[in-house]
């Protein structure tokens, strides 16, 4: 870590930087930051840098005065401090055609991974979050992180969640995408999962993803017991970002793979199940102060194969995901509904 606020005094700071490229559950992971950033310098301007496509996750955040993409931020832009919270070639080579008074950076502690995924040597002492680790990048400055994530939809996507929700009988979030293959439980097992609740529940269920997920979200609708059809709707490439944050806050409960989406869910002090295939804890990702069930597969000498997730099954089984039993996620959603 690049540590500089021992030379440099809070009230010197009268200009800040944070940057996220991407990707969302990193964005929305880095709000506790912005939060904390903004109680420890109140009259500071904060600015925030991500791509475009992230840009809805911070614009409204009330810790930040603006938003800016690599392509808009300003040659020769000066700020006091910057916050590299991605700390890779992309955010480095962005932070060299500015002016900056200092640079404090996430350290990503990427050779631990490395000996987890490549020798199964653990060096984690406890679980410690990423927001956690990017707090120690403000380490001087803010004593700790102590903050939730936030988000802040618009009017206008709570009222797009409202007119598609509307006020009936509780709804189940199913978040069933992932970028990677080995963080995507199968569907004709979330179709099992959709198929026991509806039996057993009054929930209707929602499917959420975006554009990339809707030949998925296609499959899985297909696979469903006819009796469950009649309650599960799919969303999946039809609502923003923020709209699907404030669909999201609108359900009683979200199952999910490890994706931004369950990083969303989390904002919102939902009950999350949540589904870990190739992903471990101890990579730091699990949701931040938030009520959740982890489904897992331990014991698994091949467990974890890669830390951010694979195309494929290296070793051709995947029983990281189908040795977890569909009836027991199904058992664990009715039971917290019967007691809710």
């Amino acid at each position: 870590m690049v540590g500089v606020l021992v030379v440099m005094q809070p009230g010197a700071i009268r200009s800040v930087l944070v940057v996220r490229l991407s990707a969302i559950g990193d964005i929305v992971l880095t709000t506790p930051v912005l939060t904390e950033l903004r109680r420890a310098l109140p009259e500071a301007r904060i600015d925030y840098c991500t791509k475009a496509s992230f840009a809805p996750l911070v614009s409204s955040n009330p810790a930040v005065l603006s938003v800016v993409t690599p392509e808009s931020i300003a040659p020769g832009a000066l700020y006091d401090l910057v916050v590299d919270l991605q700390n890779n070639r992309r955010s480095r080579a962005l932070i060299r055609k500015i002016r900056v008074g200092k640079v404090t950076r996430y350290h990503k502690r990427n050779w631990k991974k490395l000996l987890l995924v490549r020798f199964r040597i653990n060096l984690s002492d406890g679980y410690q979050s990423v927001v956690e680790r990017y707090g120690e990048a403000l380490e001087g400055i803010v004593p700790e992180i102590s903050s939730p994530c936030t988000l802040h939809p618009s009017p206008d996507d709570r009222a797009f969640a409202a007119r598609e929700l509307g006020t009936e009988a509780p709804v189940l979030a199913v978040c069933f995408g992932a970028n990677h293959y080995t963080k995507r439980y199968p569907p004709e097992r979330f179709a099992r999962i959709i198929g026991q609740v509806t039996a057993a529940t009054p929930l209707r269920v929602l499917l959420l993803g975006g554009k990339e997920d809707e030949q998925q979200a296609a499959k899985l609708l297909a696979l469903l017991p006819e009796s469950a059809r009649g309650r599960v709707r799919s969303l999946a490439g039809q609502a923003s970002l923020m709209q699907s944050a404030a669909l999201l806050e609108r359900s009683a409960l979200v199952l999910t793979n490890d994706t931004g989406l369950m990083h969303i869910a989390s904002v919102f002090g939902r009950k999350l199940f949540v589904i870990f295939g190739s992903s471990v804890r101890e990579f730091g990702f699990m949701p931040w102060k938030s009520d959740y069930e982890l489904f897992e597969t331990e014991g698994l000498r091949c467990r974890p194969c890669s830390h951010i997730g694979r195309s494929t099954c290296p070793e051709g089984h995947f029983r990281c995901m189908t040795d977890i039993p569909p009836e027991r996620i199904a058992a664990e959603i009715v039971e917290t509904l019967n007691q809710s």
